[in-house]
């Protein structure tokens, strides 16, 4: 009997990102790997969608706009029903280099993790973020790294590879407010491996970020109350073998 084909997919949400969308599908069907594009049309009032669809991608288009943890969500739950055995999570606004995807991947297969995090710090290579955000970033792999007892230096960063058991835990488990921070916490929490590598990341070249320097610390400490609330509670009886 012949080995089953790894399948792979590249979990991409989107919101107004016509601009960027259909450059970033692409970059990710031309790498190396064989591996299926996803957008999450989260409710974009532009052609997001359309344009993902004409680059290559499938296109799934919610009615309303859920929010970075609902897109997220709904491409793991895509992933399951198709049976992929690797999710990429990209964002949709050209940040993130599709050619540093074989990184997380590898990292999956030979550090046996269920999850691995690009991480913009762990050389100081490539665009980091504004001066608020990394205010917020560090903090964040502070107070994480006290909680799960290991050192996260990028908790915000949404260019991540998860495996099989990681999707399927999250199809049903990810966390809709405060997602990337959140998860960090839930999924260790929870027994799963997470590991970091380096990546570069690109600044934004079409639209602008929602979060305004003010925005950027009311945003830190609303994420660090909902870190507490998850630490309290309870641990998810059923994990996936």
């Amino acid at each position: 009997m012949e080995n089953k084909k790894e399948k792979f997919l590249a979990i991409v949400p989107a919101f107004n990102e016509q601009g960027a969308i259909g450059s970033v599908v692409k970059e990710i069907l031309g790498i190396n790997l064989p591996v299926d594009v996803v957008v999450i049309d989260d409710g974009s009032k532009d052609r997001t969608g359309e344009t993902a669809y004409k680059s290559g991608a499938e296109v799934i288009k919610l009615p309303i706009n859920l929010g970075i943890g609902g897109a997220v969500q709904t491409g793991f739950k895509y992933a399951v029903i198709n049976d992929y055995d690797f999710a990429v999570q990209v964002d949709g606004d050209g940040q993130h280099i599709a050619s540093e995807i074989s990184k997380l991947v590898k990292a999956l297969k030979e550090d046996s993790a269920d999850v691995v995090i690009g991480s913009r710090f762990l050389e100081k290579q490539g665009f980091k973020s504004s001066k608020a955000r990394q205010i917020g970033i560090t903090m964040f792999k502070i107070v994480n790294s006290l909680f799960i007892r290991q050192k996260i230096t990028d908790n915000t960063s949404g260019f991540r590879a998860y495996n099989k058991r990681a999707i399927l835990f999250l199809s049903e488990n990810y966390p809709c407010d405060y997602p990337e921070p959140e998860s960090v916490v839930i999924l260790k929490k929870n027994g799963f491996k997470l590991v970091e590598v380096p990546v570069k990341m690109r600044e934004r070249e079409h639209g602008e970020s929602s979060i305004s320097s003010f925005k950027a610390v009311y945003y830190m400490v609303k994420v660090f109350l909902a870190i507490f609330v998850d630490l309290f509670k309870a641990k998810k009886d059923k994990i996936p073998e």
